[in-house]
């Protein structure tokens, strides 16, 4: 089985997909964005060879490279894992005959207005919504749901450009502020009140054989936009409870009705009064490090059974469920440079045995803006074998470790 993997070196966790296409035997070409002499041994000792780039999002240099790879023999799986890579790795793909997920399901696992549509016709619930580049269309669209909407681009990821507009003031800051005004194209959402998680899976040809729930605390829009706020996100333990069963339905009918073959999947829900919604997908790995959670609180190395899926189409380990995983961001006090913190060898001295890493930038370093998101600080990472109790240990670190900044 000879992969090609798109961009191995960056951002760094890249390699870990690297790594787990090597350890399930596949033969790995890379593509990527750094020269070959800035890649380490260890990572090379993973790859038959690598074909450098100056972007991997140009298709013409992505086609190039891979016809350039294709020229020296067989090549069974062209594999991206970045939600900025995924479109155009499609397209490359299917210019070159190479088996994969299809553009069509690229598309409508990258285009929010479009993903929606076809997802409402196959009857998953989702919020209203519609894709423009109109501002009349868009105060239409406003005027038909009520306040409040959700403006964000089409192809957003997280909550990047995403604004909660609570009346015509706000509609009309963030049409400009979403440059609407000068002719992008947003997707504009009926507002889903409600609790917000995610559903993330592995699945070989159309079926999950790995699955996870996590949950947010507090929803991503709102632990994005307040600097107080120690946002966090956990990965439950409890993933065959009978509870999770309508979100697990729920995702196997967005795989089937996108077309999901053989890949990783990111899916977003609410739960509120207006029952389970479905919010978005994206055809690849979770961000912010999620998989390294799996993998702490199920006993597995989550990214070699990635690489079996795609080199050898099953599954070698299953998921042990013996803890709850979960990760806490820490903001400071203020933008400028980390001066200090508190309350740091308390956390270690009272829960040193649960945390699976850390990340407290060095005194002098330039702080992050809150809407960096949860890395983009100071960072904890702990696992309990008991989901409200690891909860409960995350708020009370949010409130007894503080990152000050000058």
């Amino acid at each position: 089985m000879h992969v090609i993997f798109v961009e191995p070196a960056f951002p760094h966790n890249q390699r870990e997909f690297v790594r787990g296409l090597h350890a399930a035997g596949a033969a790995v070409t890379g593509i990527g964005e750094r020269p070959p002499e800035y890649l380490d041994d260890e990572l090379k000792s993973w790859m038959v060879g690598y074909e450098h780039v100056p972007s991997v999002v140009n298709e013409g240099a992505l086609l190039e490279a891979v016809r350039a790879v294709q020229g020296r023999g067989w090549v069974d799986r062209l594999e991206a894992t970045v939600e900025a890579h995924i479109m155009p790795t499609a397209n490359v793909r299917e210019a070159c005959g190479i088996p994969g997920t299809s553009v069509k399901t690229s598309y409508l696992c990258r285009d929010k207005p479009a993903m929606k549509e076809a997802l409402r016709q196959a009857g998953v619930p989702c919020a209203m919504s519609t894709g423009t580049d109109s501002i009349d269309e868009v105060r239409a669209f406003v005027r038909e749901v009520g306040y409040p909407v959700i403006i964000k681009p089409r192809d957003a990821a997280g909550a990047a450009g995403t604004f909660r507009v609570d009346d015509d003031t706000g509609l009309e800051h963030a049409l400009v502020e979403s440059y609407v005004d000068r002719g992008a194209a947003v997707a504009v959402e009926e507002f889903i009140e409600g609790h917000e998680g995610f559903y993330d899976t592995i699945t070989i040809d159309g079926r999950v054989v790995h699955e996870f729930i996590s949950h947010y605390y507090p929803n991503v829009l709102e632990g994005m936009r307040a600097r107080w706020i120690s946002p966090q996100i956990i990965a439950t333990n409890r993933v065959d409870s009978s509870s999770y069963d309508e979100i697990k339905r729920m995702g196997a009918q967005v795989i089937e009705a996108l077309e999901i073959g053989t890949s990783a999947t990111h899916m977003e829900w609410f739960y509120g009064p207006k029952g389970l919604k479905f919010s978005e997908i994206g055809c690849r790995p979770p961000g912010v490090g999620a998989w390294d959670l799996y993998c702490a609180g199920n006993d597995m190395d989550l990214y070699v059974e990635w690489g079996q899926a795609i080199a050898n189409g099953r599954p070698t380990q299953q998921a042990s469920r013996r803890f709850a995983s979960g990760m806490i961001a820490l903001r400071p006090d203020r933008d400028g440079r980390i001066a200090g913190y508190e309350g740091v060898e308390e956390l270690h001295q009272q829960w040193d045995e649960h945390i699976i890493d850390s990340h407290f930038p060095a005194p002098g370093s330039p702080t992050q803006p809150v809407e960096g998101g949860f890395m983009a600080n100071a960072w904890v990472r702990m696992r309990h074998d008991d989901y409200d109790t690891l909860h409960e240990m995350f708020d009370r670190l949010g409130e007894r470790v503080q990152v000050y900044a000058r």
